[in-house]
């Protein structure tokens, strides 16, 4: 194969596999702990090892995964300080976002968000946790895209993805309400132009879903605090030995 054409392929090909194991985290596929390892996703996708370390590099680089060493890739768990750090910037960035979407946002983009809340409520109702998180995520993002700030929809990306195995991990135990009720009231404001109304719906969405994952975060890091979390750490150890004798 012609080199540059061999370098083509693998860049693609590792774009395929960042794009796939992203959507697996935006998803819940993966709780907050959880270790992913090289070769079995590898096998999973159907690909070398190469490919699939330069994702996981990526999404560390992006704080959607943290490295504990060379062959430790885990998916993060949020501090309490962590958690409501991201919240508090998720309150000012979504907030603006939706400020400036009721001002911009045209026919064909609200129809967008509405089908995509209709799909929300569809997984919800055959109990497809997996697909609502994504059309949630999609949901929040279009929300964003919507406001034409491409600076701000990076930011919320980024921050989407790293509490997305949070989400994920609270979504079940979520009312009907923070599931989608607020993102009801959100559209209204859209179609009615309401810039305050879309950031005060939007601004209680991530607040009364933050509920259930504040409460999260809090029991586990009562649970891996302080000597807690040199047990952990000495269990990643053990199960890191055991794997490699393997």
């Amino acid at each position: 194969m012609n080199p540059s054409l061999d370098s083509l392929v693998h860049v693609n090909l590792g774009k395929s596999v960042y794009a796939t194991l992203r959507d697996a985290l935006a998803a819940g596929r993966f709780q907050p702990n959880d270790r992913l390892r090289i070769r079995e996703l590898a096998l999973q996708l159907g690909t070398s090892v190469t490919p699939v370390r330069d994702a996981m590099l990526q999404l560390v680089q992006e704080e959607a995964l943290v490295l504990r060493s060379p062959r430790d890739f885990r998916v993060p768990v949020l501090s309490v300080a962590r958690y409501l750090e991201i919240r508090a910037l998720r309150l000012e960035l979504e907030g603006l976002g939706a400020f400036e979407a009721a001002q911009r946002i045209d026919d064909a983009t609200l129809a967008d968000l509405e089908r995509l809340l209709q799909a929300n409520e569809d997984a919800i109702a055959r109990h497809d946790l997996a697909a609502a998180l994504q059309c949630n995520q999609a949901f929040h993002l279009g929300l964003a895209q919507a406001a034409g700030m491409p600076t701000l929809k990076r930011f919320v990306d980024h921050l989407w993805m790293q509490t997305a195995p949070l989400i994920a991990a609270g979504y079940a135990s979520f009312s009907p309400d923070m599931r989608v009720g607020h993102h009801h009231a959100i559209l209204v404001a859209l179609r009615q132009r309401d810039g305050a109304a879309a950031r005060r719906a939007i601004e209680q969405d991530i607040l009364d879903g933050g509920t259930q994952m504040l409460a999260y975060v809090m029991r586990q890091e009562r649970l891996h605090g302080a000597g807690g979390a040199e047990q952990h750490a000495e269990q990643d150890k053990e199960e890191h030995d055991k794997h490699d004798r393997h």
